[in-house]
């Protein structure tokens, strides 16, 4: 297998930070992410997503993680049509009005400033090797067509050189009939496919694949197998404690990912308590057995 680092989706959690994971002394912003870092090799930055990131703040992440360490960026929710929080723009930027943001749509002069800035927070980490990929997560009505196609192309034009992931919500990208042409399509766009761990037979299900469609990295995200996916709070959709068994049948499914793939980014979402950094070192652990 080629590199394969395994981690969580956020070292800022609540729950994580209440959970008993840090140990005294190492519980403030620094103390956090250095501890993390001597723990799991990547993080997501899923905070990037409700909240544009400063420069600042990569500034000292480089500072506080050692060489080899990697950031995976979640875009902002703008950035990928989903409703935003007139709260969530800097104040220079709230006079956009909140109708338009809560149908995540924006005038090009403010999706121009925003994206900016967004490059401009992003850009230290991309200095100092340490920025793994830009997921950009689309909303569940983002369904595969020529409409959506022209939106992923426009995507890829603003973030030229940077590492890009896509994560599809709509489960008709990854159906058996759509894959290929969803394959296909990130493999011309130069992007990453991100499959997915979730709870199976619900109508917004997505298939547990793990596609690889840019060959310097895959990514793989396990948000849990809760049924209230798709409703109900962030915590009651993504609180779930997976079995040694249950990642156990990854394995080979990311090992052969790993093979076809320079890096692969195996990352956990599942937030109830410590469940997501105890899933991701049972998973580096699993990863590690040599095959009989």
């Amino acid at each position: 297998m080629n590199d394969v680092l395994v981690g969580a989706c956020s070292w800022t959690d609540r729950q994580l930070v209440t959970s008993g994971w840090y140990p005294r002394g190492r519980r403030d912003a620094e103390g956090r992410l250095r501890h993390y870092a001597s723990r799991l090799p990547v993080v997501e930055v899923d905070a990037g997503y409700y909240a544009l990131p400063s420069r600042r703040n990569a500034e000292l992440w480089v500072e506080r993680t050692p060489e080899g360490f990697r950031f995976d960026v979640k875009a902002f929710s703008l950035l990928t049509g989903h409703p935003t929080r007139v709260e969530a723009l800097p104040p220079d930027l709230r006079r956009a009005g909140p109708a338009a943001l809560r149908r995540g749509q924006a005038g090009e002069g403010l999706l121009d400033e925003v994206w900016g800035r967004f490059a401009e927070a992003v850009e230290p980490l991309r200095e100092a090797g340490r920025l793994g990929t830009v997921l950009f997560q689309f909303p569940p009505w983002f369904a595969p067509g020529s409409q959506a196609e022209a939106a992923l192309e426009a995507c890829m034009r603003r973030t030229q050189g940077w590492p890009l992931a896509v994560e599809f919500r709509h489960p008709g990208w990854w159906a058996a009939e759509q894959a290929d042409t969803t394959h296909a399509l990130l493999s011309a766009l130069g992007a990453s496919a991100v499959g997915t761990d979730m709870a199976q037979d619900l109508p917004a299900s997505l298939p547990p694949v793990a596609p690889v469609t840019r060959p310097a990295l895959a990514v793989v995200r396990f948000h849990g197998r809760s049924r209230a996916w798709g409703r109900g709070s962030k915590e009651d959709r993504f609180r779930y404690d997976y079995s040694a068994a249950e990642l156990a049948a990854w394995v080979p499914r990311l090992r052969r990912a790993a093979r076809q793939a320079d890096e692969l980014h195996v990352l956990f979402n599942n937030c109830c308590a410590d469940a997501a950094v105890r899933a991701a070192e049972t998973m580096r652990r699993l990863l590690t057995v040599p095959r009989r």
